[in-house]
């Protein structure tokens, strides 16, 4: 006796037939449930939405009136003929892994995810399963992440050093989750955090739904230079260089970004200083993920997805390709999929 795939990929995204919703989808569908809040993954048009209590004041932010239901990490909920519940993902605060169970058989869909806890995200919970969905954002040997402690230790000696010297330093992060994962992590003592619009509008979501992130001032058009020497400004990527950050005065750009580890990316991209740090797993991260799910069966989304599923295939698992339009960390700073639209 055969049936149906307890989730499939379709042309609208990833899709349960015996609940009839999608998972992330990138066309409009009656019933989404959503990993986080990330434009490539939680998309406006959808009929209904539902995706954890941490991740939806974000979502509302971005998409506006949506109808929506939250959902409590661990809480399992029939819809049709499966049973699904949604787990830590430790990709930004109230990011998930969604698993979808139907007779017997469970798949989990991991969204994107890292195992380090960052102090502000639900630390990533392994999910046993038959199928599990990965990432391979940086499916690559090379992406190594160093602790978090010593990336700090790195943007608080240049922070320091940039202000010492007469100069603001201008880091570019992406608005949800990379900006207040930084801004956690700066000492305050060296001087005042100011924060671009869609940065700062991201923060007061988050404080209104107490999640706990340090002092920051606004950057509108009276804040410069003048008015705070030797502060730190954090703004997305495409903000690095521009028009809005000549206001700084004499500064130093940064860029905080898993692509850093790449060299060359460094070169091209940086600004003064390239910081190592993402909120995506590196490839040890992958690889422990996925043999604590003990599943044999893995697909494998965007990234570096062929070297990734052949190192896979090569090492006892079953894996293979599938193409999503998810995007895991621009390597463009034009892009900000964390930005508030």
């Amino acid at each position: 006796m055969t049936h149906d795939p307890v989730l499939t990929f379709t042309l609208e995204g990833i899709y349960c037939p015996a609940g009839d919703f999608y998972i992330d989808p990138w066309r409009r569908v009656d019933r989404a449930l959503i990993t986080h809040g990330h434009s490539d993954h939680a998309r406006g048009g959808m009929g209904r939405y539902l995706a954890t209590h941490d991740a939806l004041p974000v979502i509302r932010h971005r998409l506006g009136e949506i109808e929506a239901d939250g959902i409590a990490y661990g809480e399992q909920r029939r819809i049709g003929g499966a049973t699904v519940s949604f787990h830590p993902a430790g990709h930004v605060p109230g990011s998930a892994q969604i698993r979808v169970e139907v007779a017997g058989e469970v798949w989990v869909a991991s969204g994107d995810y890292k195992i380090i806890d960052d102090g502000l995200s639900a630390p990533f919970e392994p999910v046993r399963c038959h199928h599990f969905i990965t990432e391979s954002t940086f499916g690559l040997p090379v992406f190594h992440w160093e602790p978090q402690e010593v990336v700090a230790a790195q943007l608080n000696d240049w922070w320091r050093s940039c202000a010492q010297a007469g100069k603001t330093a201008v880091l570019g992060a992406y608005s949800l989750g990379k900006a207040q994962r930084l801004m956690s992590m700066l000492d305050p003592e060296i001087g005042q955090i100011l924060c671009h619009t869609a940065v700062e509008n991201t923060n007061a979501v988050m404080r209104a739904q107490g999640i706990v992130l340090p002092e920051t001032v606004l950057a509108d058009k009276e804040v410069s230079a003048k008015t705070h020497p030797g502060a730190m400004v954090i703004a997305p990527p495409s903000a690095l260089g521009s028009a809005w950050s000549k206001r700084f005065g004499p500064q130093e750009s940064g860029f905080a970004s898993g692509w850093m580890a790449m060299r060359g990316v460094r070169r091209r991209r940086a600004g003064d200083r390239g910081f190592v740090i993402s909120d995506h797993a590196d490839w040890s991260g992958l690889l422990w993920a996925i043999e604590q799910t003990e599943s044999e069966n893995i697909y494998v989304t965007h990234g570096y997805t062929d070297t990734f599923t052949r190192y896979l295939n090569e090492n006892g698992w079953n894996a293979r390709v599938v193409p999503t339009q998810f995007e895991g960390e621009n390597l463009d700073p034009s892009e900000d999929n964390g930005e508030a639209a």
